[in-house]
């Protein structure tokens, strides 16, 4: 289970200290902050980790948020005069890790920015000034002296295309930015007590690099060239120092699982346009819920068209973000390929990017439509800066195209069960319920029978989530929620209105009474009883979580009424 750590009244501090020889930490610590990227909930706010490495020569890893500007501008001139910094090395161009590009190169004009060639390219964008520049190519080394010798190391999309590790032969150090960290906020440099943090790790994991199942089984066979590696340097969280070979372990068994998917969903997406990358990120994030690979390229990164062919044609589905009108020849052929490629087995759906100048949606639609492909969720227009339930609708869309490209193997699956076990399976009952939950704007519901106490002291219930259920993602340890219990004999509007499939971002509970728990989650006015909750622990159950949670205050609207009951013939559906 997470561990939340306790409210405090500092917001932004920073911490710095040594991690190996002539190396420094610089991080970051954003207590508060409860969302992030595609908006999953921060329940222990997050860390943006910098790093100096003083050789003969001194290279700075990474800057931090702007939010951070003068408290990490001022930590580090009490470390160094950012002048005599030579190599200002740029893990990727996320907003988060070079958000002080800019000040950096202000305070150090002389500084040569390294980088992959998509980040250089990117930054040029980002600083509008020129710079000393140095592209670095997998396997390319880079000499501090005093034996810092770094290697640089290619790993696209984790999560960002332009991604590099960098790894210092000298202190066995491997800086990498996003992959294995996790957005955990502590007094903690490293990661000396697994078990408080092993369940934000798989969180962060599961949100951001299980959409790069592949890239990550890529990354960690180029790791596996390298030396020994000591520390991992992360660019959140805790540094990996006491448990490297069991979290890369869980790196690489999580992605192998995801990479062996039969079925995956291609998501084509311009970065650094618009919020395009962001969107793309939360639909990725629903379709692996089901199940299903996804395969994310960034049109804006160069892209080879025998391949983006080939890459196509093996996808049970397509999505795509709207490029700019106005964007490079390279992206325009990048489309034309892909409906090219494309074939009438296919489900497609399209969203807006955001960025102000977007191809018009409807004539790339009609184009598939036309070409046979079926629109798996209705288009996403983005006419304002996306919101919280913005990103939960492209994660819902996300799950409903991932839904549609394994309907056959479902329903495959269903009538695999031996008769007598499914018939047996059948016969355990359960009650009828409504989960209801709400975080932040976003606000879900569903209808569930797999619920059952589990412990009197604390008072404790269990409850199964399918893991491709829109509300999963409200449901997270420390998320509170309400357990609404039908009434047998009166619960046959409120089932039929949660049973019925909504589209992606629709409200759960437009035309439905309720009122306002403590927490803020909808009741359901014409429920039996209910009880307001909080998740204590989730346990991975296969296709369900096993969601175990404390109940802490309820009610019981009619004493003598009894609980519906869901009676079933058989156990291989709900």
């Amino acid at each position: 289970m997470v561990a939340l750590t306790e409210k405090t009244k500092k917001k932004l501090t920073m911490e710095t200290g040594e991690i190996a020889p002539e190396t420094t930490a610089i991080r970051s610590l954003d207590w508060d902050r409860d969302r992030f990227d595609i908006e999953f909930g921060l329940q222990n706010g997050t860390t943006y980790n910098s790093f100096l490495i003083r050789g003969e020569q001194i290279a700075l890893v990474d800057t931090s948020h702007e939010k951070f500007r003068q408290l990490y501008l001022d930590t580090l001139k009490g470390l160094i005069n950012p002048a005599d910094i030579q190599y200002l090395i740029i893990s990727h161009t996320e907003p988060d890790h070079s958000g002080l590009v800019k000040d950096v190169l202000q305070l150090a004009p002389d500084v040569t920015v390294v980088g992959s060639k998509v980040a250089i390219q990117f930054l040029e964008n980002l600083v509008h000034r020129p710079f000393k520049r140095q592209i670095v190519k997998n396997g390319d080394r880079l000499d501090l002296g005093n034996g810092h010798e770094l290697e640089f190391v290619i790993a696209p999309n984790l999560h960002w295309p332009d991604t590099i590790f960098t790894f210092d032969h000298k202190t066995q150090t491997l800086f990498t930015c996003d992959a294995f960290g996790m957005h955990y906020c502590s007094d903690s440099t490293f990661d000396e007590d697994l078990k408080t943090i092993e369940a934000d790790f798989q969180y962060y994991y599961e949100c951001l690099m299980a959409p790069n199942a592949r890239s990550v089984l890529s990354a960690l066979k180029r790791m596996d060239e390298l030396e020994k590696i000591n520390i991992i340097a992360t660019g959140h969280g805790p540094l990996l120092q006491h448990n490297v070979d069991e979290l890369t372990g869980r790196y690489r068994n999580w992605s192998k699982t995801q990479a062996k998917a039969e079925t995956s969903v291609g998501v084509f997406y311009v970065s650094d346009y618009g919020y395009g990358d962001r969107l793309a990120q939360a639909i990725a994030s629903g379709i692996t819920k089901t199940g299903v690979a996804t395969e994310m390229v960034d049109l804006r990164a160069g892209v080879d068209l025998q391949e983006l062919r080939e890459l196509v044609s093996r996808c049970a589905g397509i999505v795509v973000g709207m490029p700019p009108a106005s964007g490079a020849a390279s992206i325009q052929a990048a489309i034309s390929t892909i409906l090219g490629s494309v074939n009438e087995k296919q489900g497609v759906g399209i969203f807006e990017s955001g960025g102000g100048d977007d191809e018009p949606i409807d004539p790339l639609l009609s184009k598939f439509r036309n070409l046979g492909l079926i629109t798996a969720f209705p288009a996403i227009r983005i006419k304002q800066t996306p919101t919280e339930n913005t990103y939960k609708q492209c994660e819902e869309a996300g799950t409903d195209i991932g839904q549609w490209v394994t309907r056959d193997r479902s329903i495959k699956q269903m009538k695999s069960l031996g008769a007598d076990v499914d018939k047996a399976l059948g016969r355990i009952s359960g009650g009828l319920y409504i989960i209801t939950a709400k975080k932040g704007d976003v606000s879900s519901a569903m209808l569930a029978s797999w619920v059952s106490q589990a412990s009197f002291k604390p008072l404790g219930i269990s409850i199964a989530v399918a893991k491709d259920r829109a509300i999963e993602s409200l449901m997270q340890v420390g998320d509170k929620f309400v357990l609404n219990v039908l009434e047998e004999g009166n619960y046959q509007k409120l089932m039929k209105h949660f049973l019925k499939r909504f589209a992606p971002g629709a409200d759960r509970f437009e035309g439905v009474r309720t009122q306002p728990a403590e927490n803020g989650t909808p009741i359901l006015a014409d429920a039996l009883s209910y009880m307001e909750c909080e998740v204590i622990s989730r346990m991975d159950g296969g296709d369900h979580w096993i969601v175990y949670s404390n109940v802490y205050a309820g009610r019981v609207s009619k004493p003598e009424a009894l609980t519906a009951v869901h009676h079933r013939k058989v156990g291989n559906h709900y």
